[in-house]
């Protein structure tokens, strides 16, 4: 059986995992599931505070040419970092925590890494149930939402390729997890996510490169850059963010699954 198929044989298994992963996020909580919507609106609120009325960043107009919010367009970023951070630590801590459970029962050790990034798809998918009726609401509206779909499939494809490799790292070397939360904190600033791309000055180098140059090689500013031009500027990504996307997504996903496989066979008794 190829490993494709194995996974899908146990396809119980990850749909058992993700459940409980669902139940438990916000178990013997009042507010529950509520959480889900205060914690990224309370991040939302500090980021706007900070840059747009202390260092007040300018930000483009939106789609419809009134509309000028500086939390919408930092929420339509935050909705795939929250995935990305979630998906990278999840999968780390979700493949370490099944090794006494894959010691009793055989199983593919994909398969707790993939039910940890599932769970956080139906996180992402109610952050952008949540931004796509405000944008309803005030009227910055177009059928370009409906590009997401295929931007985020790509994301996850690419997230998924990370995750694999971190996880495994972390398997045989547990200072992996300490560098990847540390690496996470400077990847949400190498980023333009909280600031807009303009502000940065194009001749500012570090060690002799451009900063602006270092943050567009970044693979997350093309995927942040896309989902903004579809749900905030109601416009069609460029030809050429399509063709970064699906390359970086390809590449990270077959080197991910490809460094997985081969250790997949003897990481049991390293967990």
């Amino acid at each position: 059986m190829s490993p494709a198929a194995e996974i899908w044989a146990f396809r119980g298994l990850t749909h058992n995992l993700v459940a409980r992963e669902l139940k438990v996020k916000y178990k013997r909580s009042i507010l529950g599931w509520t959480w889900s919507l205060i914690n990224p609106a309370t991040t939302i609120l500090v980021y706007t505070l900070v840059f747009s009325i202390i260092f007040r960043a300018e930000i483009p107009a939106a789609g419809n040419g009134v509309l000028q919010s500086f939390s919408l367009w930092l929420f339509t970023a935050l909705v795939l970092w929250n995935f990305f951070h979630a998906s990278m630590m999840g999968g780390m801590a979700s493949l370490v925590g099944a090794g006494e459970l894959r010691r009793k029962v055989y199983f593919p050790v994909e398969i707790p890494i993939i039910a940890a990034m599932s769970a956080n798809v139906v996180q992402t998918v109610i952050e952008l149930g949540v931004l796509i009726a405000i944008m309803v609401v005030v009227g910055n509206i177009s059928w370009t939402v409906l590009l997401i779909i295929p931007i985020l499939v790509l994301f996850m494809i690419f997230t998924l390729g990370l995750a694999l490799l971190v996880a495994m790292a972390n398997v045989y070397y547990r200072d992996v997890g300490y560098l990847v939360g540390v690496v996470l904190n400077f990847l949400l600033y190498l980023t333009p996510i909280i600031y807009p791309l303009t502000i940065v000055p194009t001749d500012y180098r570090v060690l002799g490169i451009r900063v602006i140059d270092m943050l567009e090689a970044n693979p997350l500013t093309n995927f942040v850059e896309s989902a903004r031009d579809a749900i905030y500027a109601l416009e069609v990504p460029p030809l050429s963010s399509w063709l970064e996307m699906v390359g970086v997504s390809v590449a990270s996903f077959v080197i991910g699954w490809a460094v997985f496989r081969r250790s997949a066979s003897t990481v049991v008794d390293d967990l």
